[in-house]
């Protein structure tokens, strides 16, 4: 049971955990010991309450496929039980980042001070290239 909340839950039959053979160096242990994992949770099909369906079918993550399906692969440790964990840790992560609300960008300008600011230094600079000009003798 993968709890997200105190009201929310995952039953474990809904995630499906396969382990893989990890990639990268690893000895003599990569090519032997299945220690990655592949965890796949299906959106649609879950007992998650539609709010969170929705939410999560919204958000334009790579880890979710077009047909609504979480997949993570975990394979930072070196045993399959850590792996295990990390990968439902970076599950639950996903749905609660789902729900948080963005705060709402409030539109503003810049001070007068800022504007005054801004207009004088494009001056100086103006000046200073100025300076650089070569100078033609009068005839």
């Amino acid at each position: 049971m993968l709890n997200i909340s105190s009201q929310v839950s995952i039953p474990e039959n809904e995630i499906r955990c396969e382990a893989i053979r990890a990639q990268g160096a690893g000895g003599q242990n990569v090519n032997k010991v299945s220690s990655a994992i592949h965890l796949r949770f299906d959106i649609k099909n879950s007992s998650l309450p539609d709010v969170y369906k929705e939410k999560l079918l919204a958000l334009s993550d790579q880890r979710i496929s077009k047909d609504g399906i979480i997949v993570i692969k975990a394979q930072k440790f070196r045993s399959q039980e850590k792996n295990k964990e990390d990968a439902l840790n970076r599950l639950k992560s996903l749905i609660l980042k789902s729900m948080t609300k963005q705060k709402k960008r409030k539109t503003t300008q810049p001070s007068k001070s800022a504007k005054k600011k801004r207009l004088d230094y494009k001056t100086q600079h103006g000046k200073l290239k100025g300076l650089r000009r070569k100078i033609f003798p009068e005839e």
